[in-house]
């Protein structure tokens, strides 16, 4: 026999984390440690969730470009770079040699 507030919360848990997913949600916050009114510390807390579908939608694409994530999108940039300049100083007439 199964609860059925049971179904019922899972169907609207994973309702919830769909829509949080589909739209995104963020969570701001600031923690600031004090001691005789001097700030000594202070946090700013960021955190944003969403699907990575949606964050790309929102300009949010970081880790496309983050050496830890896509390790090879950096060497990638860094071979096209070295062609470029490899063209660059190339010398006129075809010769293939450097200058």
């Amino acid at each position: 026999m199964v609860d059925t507030r049971l179904a019922a919360s899972s169907d609207s848990l994973a309702d919830i984390l769909e829509r949080v997913l589909d739209k995104g949600v963020v969570i701001a916050g600031d923690i600031g440690v004090s001691v005789v009114d001097v700030e000594l510390l202070t946090l700013r807390i960021r955190l944003f969730i969403a699907s990575a579908q949606t964050a790309r939608e929102m300009g949010m694409d970081w880790w496309t470009n983050d050496p830890f994530f896509a390790p090879n999108a950096q060497r990638d940039e860094l071979a096209a770079r070295v062609a470029e300049l490899e063209a660059r100083l190339a010398v006129p007439g075809g010769t293939g040699e450097k200058r």
